[in-house]
């Protein structure tokens, strides 16, 4: 049996949550694990991408709204999973955004709207899948999605660099109350990731800089060792892993996927 054949055996029949599912990484990490036999419900600010994501999957997946910043509509919607599925194994929490500024003009409400998504956000879909986990006896997994930001303050992007920071912390503290469960709780770290999360960046930072789009993408593929621009499916793989037995051994983790641009 290979390597792949071995997750899929290990994952065959196991049921996700996606946030953040409708495009990008999301949705990338949806569509690995539906390809390895996960059920998956798939959830966005959009009702219209999540229910369009997942019909795009096949038959038995869920799109649903969920708001993660906002307790009620993370407790209604994973209810509605439950009640759909009897419960669930897996949670990806992935939803995410970001702004660009320099640190000095930052307003309140970058700052708000950055963490509010991307580490309250993480609290709540992460506590609730938590007590669901600890409520049923489910030796569940969970992954968050960080940032290179995580792990080095990115100029232009200290706000969004604090909130994935927060992230880890966050994870690393969950992964140790949850060990003694077998609740396995773990972040993974993209890097330059081609999205439209990312296509927004390029156009602040060229006007931040003075550079063009394409100069800040050449920028971005020299500080890549591996030479190219990351894609979504880079970091869905590792993802997948993380989910499986085969990271069986590993919680508290940020795993960098970066092509190599930081190494720490």
């Amino acid at each position: 049996m290979t390597g792949r054949d071995r997750i899929a055996a290990d994952l065959e029949g196991k049921r996700a949550i996606v946030t953040g599912g409708a495009g990008g990484i999301g949705l990338a990490i949806a569509r690995s694990l539906s390809l390895h036999g996960v059920q998956v419900a798939l959830s966005d600010i959009s009702l219209k991408g999540a229910t369009a994501a997942a019909a795009d999957l096949g038959e038995g997946h869920i799109g649903l709204e969920i708001d993660v910043t906002n307790r009620d509509s993370v407790a209604t919607g994973f209810q509605q999973i439950e009640a759909a599925w009897g419960g669930y194994d897996l949670l990806i929490a992935n939803a995410g955004v970001s702004t660009m500024n320099r640190t000095v003009d930052l307003t309140d409400e970058e700052w708000d709207f950055n963490f509010n998504v991307n580490t309250r956000g993480v609290f709540l879909t992460n506590q609730l899948a938590s007590r669901h986990f600890l409520a049923t006896r489910n030796k569940g997994v969970i992954v968050n999605t960080a940032s290179l930001a995580a792990k080095v303050g990115a100029p232009l992007l200290a706000h969004y660099s604090a909130s994935k920071f927060a992230v880890l912390g966050w994870t690393q503290a969950l992964a140790r109350e949850l060990a003694p469960d077998g609740i396995r709780v773990n972040a993974v770290c993209p890097g330059f990731v081609k999205t439209g999360m990312q296509s927004r960046e390029v156009e602040w930072e060229s006007q931040l800089r003075g550079l063009t789009p394409e100069q800040v993408l050449e920028d971005y593929v020299s500080q890549t060792p591996l030479g190219r621009i990351e894609t979504p499916e880079d970091v869905a793989g590792v993802v997948v892993f993380l989910c499986s037995d085969a990271a069986r051994f590993m919680t508290g983790q940020g795993i960098n996927v970066t092509g190599g641009v930081y190494m720490g």
